[in-house]
């Protein structure tokens, strides 16, 4: 009796009772965000002749407030005094950062290792629509992965597990099943991964001080999250 497509396919993505399903993190885990903004306060503070002291408040400034965008771009239009309304100031912002950001070295073909090897690839991210809309679509990851998921679309933010089963869905998986989330947010991957029934990586880039988790492995850099999947299983 021949097996059928179905199956088959089941078993190509389930092995020894765990699902092959690895959903990513966008910002800072896949993409290189700081760098990407770092390019863009340079160009805002030169268009408006900031100064070197205003580009260090900018990046500073970053780094308090990320990833509340309303609340920088409100100190920003206070801070300088900016005529446009905040919501200008943001929607400028958007417009110009998916051609900026670039995927960490490695990204592109960690991914097409792990689908090669019959895994389910998917993005799960907060954000503005068209903003993390336009990165995915202009870094190629759009077409890399299965499925991806965008809190500014689906009207649902990490951590809430309803955001990571509508990537998983897409990437023709269930949450049932399990898989894996990875990211650098210690409450919006690893803990929201974690309630959504996924064992979790989390990329410790020195944000989270002191703070208590119970990730399945820490690590420093993307590519050692494609290696701790591949070896699995």
């Amino acid at each position: 009796m021949a097996v059928s497509t179905v199956v088959v396919e089941a078993l190509v993505h389930k092995i020894g009772g765990v699902q092959r399903l690895a959903l990513f993190d966008l910002d800072r885990t896949l993409i290189d965000l700081d760098t990407a903004f770092r390019s863009w306060a340079r160009e805002f503070a030169e268009r408006r002749r900031l100064g070197p002291e205003g580009l260090a408040w900018l990046i500073a400034l970053d780094r308090e407030t990320h990833p509340r965008r309303d609340i920088f771009f409100s100190r920003v239009r206070d801070h300088f005094a900016l005529a446009e309304p905040v919501e200008e100031l943001w929607a400028g912002y958007r417009q110009r950062m998916p051609h900026l950001v670039r995927c960490y070295p490695g990204v592109l073909a960690g991914i097409a290792d792990l689908r090669s090897s019959g895994w389910l690839v998917g993005i799960v991210t907060n954000g503005m629509a068209d903003n993390q809309l336009g990165k995915l679509r202009r870094t190629g990851l759009a077409d890399a992965v299965d499925g991806y998921a965008v809190s500014g679309a689906e009207g649902i933010r990490k951590p809430e597990s309803g955001l990571f089963e509508i990537a998983a869905q897409r990437c023709g998986a269930s949450l049932a099943e399990g898989g894996w989330m990875v990211g650098d947010s210690l409450v919006a991957d690893v803990e929201g991964g974690q309630a959504a029934g996924l064992r979790t990586i989390w990329i410790d880039r020195g944000t989270w001080p002191d703070h208590r988790h119970h990730a399945d492995h820490v690590i420093a850099d993307i590519s050692e999250a494609f290696v701790i999947m591949r070896d699995a299983l």
